[in-house]
């Protein structure tokens, strides 16, 4: 459904200083002739163009044009940017949409050592200094040049950032890019922007520190005549990356020569929906080696974790999930031990599974999802597309041929009429069918061809309250929600689609924690999902927290979207109460927004213990992988995680994570969580090492 990516895209500004290229004052530019310059640019999804940006520039006054569509939407702004001499921000107006619609009117000013600016997070004033350079909230990714200049120029490359933290540039890597406009390659120099979110940008500027382009692992940016470089910056992307998350894993597993024991903590037993007696857990490489007493005396054979009391939890699943390198160590330092991920390129997911499993990279066991879209102008970019039928059909065999896709997903524009044969195509390959509800076509007729799951609440839910004609392909899929407010739960329809799940045995795998943030979230209130973690973020995710993700238009627009969401819940809690089988997953990543999915399924009938057996014991059986994991038992692997409170009496307390482990690889979450800017939950934990 809809991901929520963060396309910090970057193109190419002529315009500039670099100490070789001192910048033209604003005093001498009256008696010089004037610099304009008109730049348009590529922005590349999956290889694909979406999306462009156009920059007209005089002077330090800069008009920028930005937008792009992938997935039935998209994001568009236009931008009025005045710049000083030495490349800081004194102007910036920024108008247009977020990719889900919100509307952006971001302003900034900077005049007499006083700055003010106003976003969706609510803004502020603060008196700077002449160095102080503005981040914005929702510009174009031209931003990120702005940034990369400046920080050129600077002292020690950093500037101190408003509203708050400080902006970082390093020089990382040279690589030749083929120009179509030259015979011979132009030198790339990489350098790393840090500082404004919980990762790095990469960007490419050549020998006159002029941009070339953008880089990351699914989109680049690029100058026309180095578009034919996309696939070559996308995987370098990943190459730095995976450097940056090799070097944190290498920091962060913590190796004994020894058997270890963690000692004084009582275990999460899903199968009781207890916690014991305190006991101590005892390691043998991967294995739970066995379940003993508390330890008074450390024994000097055994290295002794130190758990407090504490509670010891199986390793919960992620249900619904699109990693990442940076997605993979989060989840795993949030308690997720395994994940099932439900679509992406092949070559990203396959090659991160390959280094996750040779403990290159740490991240969570991952469930493949193969996913299969058809073509329209609204398609995904992610995932193989189908023409026809017969694509569709050929699409399902080559997964399975290739090998680790446990399960089919069908997205939104593939024909209704097309599943029965990809369904039959799957059951050859022993593949379970899920998905959305393709554009045009109802729930009740895609569970009738053969759907094992049905892939979020609102696409379910939709067939309840649209038209057929109506297309799900775009926003609406997200917008129409709001006829979800009038929806009588006891009608034939509603009936009829749960007798058809519940005769069928079909899960939901709802993903409520995206549609709170959809439905609820408003520009200025730190979203409800956040509220008890937000202030250990960097003050780029601070400010992110406060943005809506859709457009309220009025108060009776707002009321709609809440009681929209207040259904989902109802809807949830009686399927809930009719038995029907619902999965966890967030859509939004993981990590800290798959604990608040777990809140959010408190709300639907079920206790704490029964949310903490879910997304643990009932989610490694769903998955067939109960006889190794779901509860931490003697013989099973070791994958569990510890926290200091009682997640039975307060399930908050799983956000607070001591401890965890994976595959029998210990690591400390508070030891990782500064190499993001996040401030830690918890002490370390502990350790004994005997003599």
């Amino acid at each position: 459904m809809f991901k929520h990516l963060t396309l910090s895209i970057l193109f190419l500004g002529v315009f500039g200083c670099s100490p070789a290229d001192k910048p033209v004052s604003q005093s001498n530019t009256s008696s010089q002739q004037a610099v304009k310059s008109n730049e348009t640019y590529a922005v590349i999804f999956g290889g694909t163009q979406v999306g462009e940006l156009k920059v007209e520039r005089l002077n330090n006054q800069l008009n920028i044009d930005y937008g792009y569509s992938n997935n039935g939407r998209g994001s568009s702004s236009v931008e009025s940017l005045r710049l000083s001499d030495t490349g800081l921000p004194l102007a910036w107006q920024i108008d247009g949409k977020t990719v889900f619609g919100n509307a952006v009117a971001e302003s900034f000013q900077s005049a007499d050592g006083s700055a003010s600016w106003q976003d969706a997070a609510g803004g502020g004033t603060e008196t700077v200094s002449d160095e102080s350079m503005y981040v914005a909230q929702n510009a174009s990714p031209y931003a990120l040049y702005i940034y990369a200049r400046a920080l050129l120029n600077s002292e020690n490359n950093t500037l101190p950032a408003l509203p708050g933290g400080e902006l970082r540039i390093a020089q990382i890597d040279t690589i030749p890019l083929q120009s179509a406009n030259a015979d011979s390659p132009v030198e790339a120099s990489i350098y790393a922007i840090s500082g404004i979110s919980l990762d790095p940008s990469y960007i490419a500027l050549d020998s006159k520190r002029q941009m070339l382009g953008y880089l990351s692992p699914r989109f680049t940016l690029l100058r026309n005549d180095l578009i034919s470089e996309d696939q070559k910056l996308r995987q370098l992307a990943a190459e730095l990356n995976a450097s940056r998350f090799e070097a944190i894993a290498s920091r962060a597993t913590n190796i004994f020569d020894k058997p270890v024991r963690i000692n004084n903590v009582r275990i999460f037993e899903p199968q009781t929906l207890s916690l014991s007696e305190p006991k101590s857990v005892l390691l043998d490489q991967n294995k739970i080696a066995s379940i003993d007493a508390v330890v008074q005396t450390p024994s000097a054979n055994e290295v002794i974790i130190e758990g407090n009391g504490g509670t010891l939890i199986p390793g919960l699943y992620e249900m619904h999930a699109h990693m990442s390198d940076d997605d993979a160590l989060l989840n795993v330092m949030a308690g997720i031990t395994s994940v099932r991920d439900m679509g992406n390129e092949m070559d990203v997911l396959e090659a991160l599974e390959d280094k996750i499993e040779r403990n290159i990279l740490i991240g969570p066991r991952i469930s493949k999802s193969a996913f299969i879209e058809g073509k329209s102008p609204f398609s995904a970019a992610t995932g193989e597309l189908a023409a026809t039928e017969q694509e569709a059909v050929d699409l399902v065999k080559m997964y399975a041929e290739r090998g680790g896709y446990h399960q089919i997903k069908i997205y939104s524009s593939i024909k209704g009429d097309w599943v029965p044969a990809m369904v039959a195509e799957a059951r050859k390959h022993g593949m379970w069918v899920a998905g959305h509800i393709p554009a045009f076509s109802k729930v009740d007729e895609m569970m009738q061809s053969g759907y094992d799951e049905v892939t979020h609440i609102n696409q379910l839910m939709l067939s309840w309250v649209l038209d057929r004609e109506e297309d799900t392909r775009t926003l609406f899929r997200i917008t129409g929600m709001k006829r979800f407010a009038e929806l009588d739960l006891n009608s034939e329809a509603v009936k009829t689609s749960l007798d058809i799940m519940v005769d069928k045995n079909i899960a939901i795998d709802p993903t409520i924690v995206i549609h709170e943030f959809g439905l609820t979230g408003r520009n200025g209130e730190t979203r409800i999902g956040m509220v008890d973690y937000i202030d250990n973020m960097p003050i780029g995710v601070q400010r992110s927290a406060k943005q809506a993700l859709l457009n309220v238009a009025d108060d009776e627009e707002d009321n709609a979207y809440r009681a929209a969401f207040d259904k989902i819940l109802a809807t949830l809690s009686l399927m809930h109460q009719r038995g029907i089988f619902i999965v966890p997953g967030t859509d939004l990543g993981g990590a800290f927004e798959l604990h608040r999915e777990l809140e959010l399924f408190s709300k639907i009938g079920m206790s704490n213990a029964e949310v903490l057996r879910r997304a643990s014991y009932d989610m490694a059986n769903y998955l067939g992988h109960g006889e190794q994991l779901g509860s931490i038992d003697a013989g099973k692997l070791a994958d569990f995680f510890l926290v200091p409170g009682n997640p039975l009496q307060d399930l908050r307390a799983i956000k607070k994570v001591a401890m965890v482990v994976k595959d029998g690889q210990i690591y400390f979450p508070s030891q990782v969580y500064p190499e993001f800017g996040i401030k830690p939950f918890t002490d370390v934990p502990q350790v004994h090492i005997g003599n």
